[in-house]
């Protein structure tokens, strides 16, 4: 019997998909993408699971599942990973090797191949600060094309796949920094062992035993206002520059609207398994046999607090599949 996306997601909601295709190779992922692309619009690329939200009736769905793996040295900084390669796994790798660049992006659940579609980021780092190119199998056209960082014009938890641009990646090299000293090894592997603990201690790492991190991670993304708006909030309201840093634009915290439109850490509504994590004000967790519905009808009813409190309106971060 095909699995359940509740068996996939780190969320473990989600129904039983028409069928579930895993490739275990580059060759494999490309030569079933295009079977299935021949026979329906109805397909799902999933690596990891972990930004995903898929409905309770999938019945038409076909999966792609990523499961291809390798790591290549290309020498100067310079490596390409398959997509099914586990992110936290190549983060603490590449602290080992010395390579600079994502160890503040340790923890995040996923694969590598769904990094760039959302640009992932933690404290102060990002993928498109050491991507360099991906190879991606295009939906519309059936060719397979090199992308370059603005090819894929990444922006703050966007990309070009964001916006339209359906397919699939199957690598994706980055240029890490390398011209550091020999002792800057330790330094790496300190800072990915303190970013796990900073994650684990909001619920941000995944623990099956632990509800609260049955996530997506953040749920909404931090929002963007002018400065101009950003004066009419309260004074304690946290902002920070954005990428533009033109002073006309600000970022705002999500997890900090949340909490100062009422609701607190551990919050559901009632009858609802879907509940804000008891950690984090920005996570929607599962409290263990939760739907789809239920995370969605939370999530929609956080948007309207926040919007009637603020006039913000969170943009989810996750993707909503079959919605």
């Amino acid at each position: 019997m095909t699995q359940r996306l509740s068996e996939l997601t780190t969320i473990h909601v989600g129904g039983q998909p028409k069928r579930i295709h895993t490739a275990n190779t580059r060759d494999e992922l490309i030569a079933i993408a295009k079977d299935v692309w021949s026979r329906t619009e109805e397909y799902l690329v999933l690596g990891g699971g972990s930004n995903i939200v898929a409905a309770d009736d999938l019945a038409n769905l076909e999966v792609i599942l990523v499961r291809n793996l390798g790591v290549e040295y290309k020498g100067q900084g310079r490596v390409r990973v398959q997509a099914g390669e586990n992110w936290n796994d190549f983060v603490i790798h590449t602290a080992k090797q010395g390579l600079a660049g994502i160890e503040s992006l340790a923890g995040i659940p996923g694969t590598v191949g769904a990094a760039p579609v959302q640009n992932i980021g933690a404290y102060g780092q990002e993928l498109s600060l050491t991507f360099h190119s991906l190879e991606f199998l295009d939906f519309a056209t059936g060719e397979i094309e090199i992308m370059t960082k603005s090819d894929c014009v990444f922006g703050y938890r966007d990309s070009v796949f964001k916006r339209g641009k359906q397919g699939i990646i199957t690598w994706v090299e980055f240029q890490f920094f390398t011209d550091l000293p020999a002792a800057h090894n330790e330094l790496l592997e300190a800072r990915v062992q303190e970013v796990l603990e900073l994650r684990s201690s909001k619920g941000m790492v995944l623990d099956d035993k632990d509800h609260d991190t049955w996530s997506c991670g953040s749920f909404f993304t931090n929002p963007i206002v002018s400065e101009t708006f950003a004066k009419t909030l309260p004074l304690d309201s946290p902002q920070w520059p954005t990428e533009a840093d033109d002073g006309l634009t600000v970022k705002l915290s999500a997890a900090w609207l949340i909490e100062n439109s009422g609701i607190h850490k551990g919050f559901s509504l009632p009858g609802s398994k879907a509940a804000i994590s008891s950690k984090h004000a920005l996570a929607i967790t599962n409290r263990g046999d939760a739907t789809a519905d239920e995370v969605t009808e939370l999530a929609r009813y956080i948007q309207t607090q926040v919007s009637n409190k603020f006039g913000i309106n969170l943009i989810p971060e996750p993707n909503l599949i079959g919605f």
